[in-house]
């Protein structure tokens, strides 16, 4: 079963803004993508150090920094005294089980969200943190995943209206991308339980009950995600924020949108499974059903059975019949078969199988 309630990997009592990488200790090392766009130029350059980064920086163009790898916990600090980003927020970058939320400082935009994913059949989430600047948009991914590949490929080929428009379209932009891996990640979901549904009805079995259960835990993380992001779409479009232009708002009421179809979908999902463990249950009980009823049927043929053999196995010396020759194979055996036969044919016109 999905674990709900994580286990704090952070010690307790040490000062705030204390850079602690909580994460998988075996992600991958960090690599940092630097995009600078406008509508005419377009850029992207990778590089393994952040340092290298910082000289490429031109303010009169539209920038995307791309982290990659959070476990070098020196390299992203160089990226918080670069951008002016404050230490309690590097603190949460790093705290990979971060709710999501949306933070208003001085300067910037602080928004995290969550994505989930299936790998070797199992469900895993990975944090995503968006800095919003002026003119500068800054990405932290745990994984090197291809979340933001459809973005990256509506930049290189200038389409729609993406070069356009400026860091906070961009933000938009990762927050829509976010938003529509929950859209794939259902629709999986929404197959499995189907097959699952299937297996449940016509042939129960125990491993269906943890398939179940798995699926439960499964539904209450993906709600407790995509609940508080919902709220944070919704304080991003109605906060005044000088980061956020007017026509970048209807785009994010339209996300807002789809993250109310997701709930739905989550909900649906939801009382599909909860339901699917009564069917569970319903389905052994008339397995058992099935097989009391063809037990008992053969019992009550037999009664009548046994009742002649024990009065033919009695040891009296003056038993009735016992001088007839061919009492046993023609008496016994055709009246014990005929008797027999009228009760199955009494059992099939009540209709009791």
């Amino acid at each position: 079963m999905k674990k709900i309630i994580r286990a704090r990997k952070k010690p307790a009592g040490i000062s705030p803004g204390s850079l602690i990488y909580t994460g998988d200790k075996k992600s991958q090392e960090i690599s940092v993508s630097l995009i600078q766009y406008s509508e005419n130029i377009f850029e992207e350059k990778t590089f393994k150090t952040v340092e290298d980064i910082f000289p490429l920086i031109k303010n009169d163009e539209l920038t995307w920094v791309n982290v990659k790898g959070l476990s070098n916990v020196d390299a992203l600090e160089k990226v918080g005294n670069q951008f002016g980003i404050h230490p309690l927020t590097i603190e949460d970058i790093l705290n990979t089980e971060q709710r999501p939320k949306v933070e208003d400082f001085d300067n910037y935009l602080f928004i995290v969200a969550r994505i989930f994913f299936i790998s070797e059949n199992e469900l895993k989430s990975e944090q995503v943190s968006l800095i919003l600047k002026e003119n500068i948009l800054v990405t932290f991914i745990e994984y090197d995943t291809d979340l933001f590949k459809e973005i990256l490929a509506r930049l290189k080929s200038g389409k729609g209206k993406i070069r356009k428009s400026g860091s906070d379209y961009l933000a938009y932009a990762c927050i829509d991308a976010v938003v529509d891996s929950y859209f794939f990640l259902l629709e999986k979901l929404g197959e499995t339980i189907e097959i699952l549904e299937d297996q449940v009805i016509t042939s129960p079995q125990n491993k269906n009950i943890h398939r179940i259960h798995n699926l439960r835990s499964e539904m209450i993380l993906l709600r407790k995600s995509i609940w508080p992001l919902r709220e944070v779409i919704s304080v991003l479009q109605r906060r005044d924020s000088p980061l956020i232009k007017k026509s970048t708002e209807i785009y994010l009421r339209d996300v807002y949108d789809h993250t109310i179809q997701i709930i739905e979908t989550i909900e649906s999902l939801r009382d599909i499974v909860s339901g699917m463990l009564d069917t569970y249950l319903s389905s052994l009980s008339n397995r058992m059903n099935e097989i009391m009823k063809v037990l008992t049927i053969i019992s009550t043929l037999f009664i009548p059975l046994t009742f002649l053999v024990g009065v033919y196995g009695m040891n009296f010396k003056n038993m009735p019949e016992l001088n007839i020759g061919w009492i046993y194979p023609w008496g016994f055996w055709i009246f014990s078969f005929t008797l027999i036969t009228g009760m199955l044919f009494y059992f099939k016109k009540k209709k009791w199988f």
